[in-house]
């Protein structure tokens, strides 16, 4: 029997296992949906916490149960005024009545399974873009009055990006190569000549322009869920990295993630591009929801975090693959490089269309 078996029937509290099946594209964590016979719901998520990243895994836990109970309430005292479904994964407990298991075979967590709906590693249409912008405004809308304070920060320096800059400078004078590759020449300049503003919404929140709120830290296009029957956006999953933050990293990551339409996985490096009208039909899902409880400041940095996020997860990916590939999962070699010429193309094609992105943020903030 497999680890995931024995740990999935730990958290089989109804019914009985009839298969337990990988699930899902994440980097991190090791994840797998069980299928249930006899039950009064037909799957769970299992996980397995990649404690080399979360290294202090319950406070993961003690953040989703904040989270939870705070929407929860939330969505109770607006049941009657919103007619559209929202779904917060629930922490399932274990056959002992535990939120978790911490093993010699791992750290094991079950949630509830977002039945009916569906995750997508691409932007599939318009109307899909809007969604999922959409959702990060219902995300975000439902947790502004959640007290950072009462968030531990799982993933401490996580979107701060000097701390990236720093670690990457850190790895650069460790790499031995007498002369790289082009891939890794192209990769250094580019870092090289954007250096300069990596701190740019760090500094707004020194100089007290922005200010930390609950954030999900990783609202890319395949943590959100769709209505199979509605095309509605009904979830945000993978809610390990919510913390206290700027909201700008989560808009920064939607935009960056939702408007390449290759994915981050291409190969095509060089026919990624950062597209305009899902970028227009994303702002205007979620400043749908999110102006009620955005500021100025928080407006006037949104192209900033857009191009900024691309660059940082791009300078991640590209350090990883100059470390060895010891963070993120990687299928080959290249693969870690890969994925970062493709964030670095993105964020080129976001520098290139400053005037036409800054136009957008404009036009919808007045309509």
């Amino acid at each position: 029997m497999s680890n995931s078996t024995t740990a999935a029937a730990q958290f089989c509290t109804q019914g009985r296992i009839v298969d337990v099946q990988p699930y899902g594209e994440g980097n991190l964590n090791d994840t797998y949906l069980v299928t249930l016979e006899g039950a009064s719901r037909s799957h769970f998520i299992l996980q397995r916490i990649n404690t080399h990243v979360f290294q202090r895994p319950r406070l993961i836990m003690l953040n989703l149960r904040a989270l939870s109970d705070h929407v929860q309430q939330r969505l109770a005292r607006e049941e009657s005024a919103v007619e559209r479904r929202w779904v917060v994964p629930a922490v399932l407990p274990t056959v002992d009545g535990a939120d978790y298991i911490d093993s010699e075979g791992g750290f094991w967590r079950a949630l509830s399974f977002v039945e009916g709906s569906r995750c997508y590693q691409t932007v599939q249409s318009h109307d899909h873009a809007r969604e999922a912008g959409y959702a990060l405004g219902r995300f975000h809308s439902l947790i502004s009055d959640l007290d950072p304070e009462m968030l531990h920060d799982t993933l401490e320096g996580f979107h701060v990006t000097p701390r990236y800059l720093q670690h990457y400078d850190e790895v650069v004078a460790r790499y031995g190569e007498a002369q790289p590759s082009t891939e890794v020449a192209y990769g250094m300049r580019f870092v090289r000549e954007r250096r300069a503003w990596a701190s740019v919404l760090e500094e707004a929140k020194a100089s007290g322009e922005l200010f930390q709120r609950p954030i999900h830290g990783d609202p890319k296009i395949n943590n959100i869920m769709i209505d199979e029957r509605t095309g509605h956006a009904v979830s945000i999953v993978d809610l390990d990295t919510v913390k206290p933050g700027l909201i700008h990293y989560d808009i920064g990551d939607c935009l960056r993630s939702c408007c390449n339409p290759l994915g981050e996985e291409t190969t095509e490096i060089d026919e990624v591009y950062f597209d305009l009208d899902l970028c227009r039909a994303i702002l205007g899902g979620y400043l749908g929801e999110a102006q009620r409880f955005m500021t100025e400041a928080d407006v006037a940095y949104l192209y900033d975090a857009i191009r900024l996020i691309a660059l940082e997860l791009g300078l991640r990916f590209f350090t990883d693959y100059l470390e060895g590939d010891v963070y993120f999962k990687a299928r080959h070699r290249e693969h870690n490089l890969m994925r970062a010429l493709v964030q670095f193309k993105v964020a080129e094609s976001i520098e290139a269309q400053a005037t036409e992105i800054q136009g957008i943020v404009a036009a919808l903030r007045r309509g």
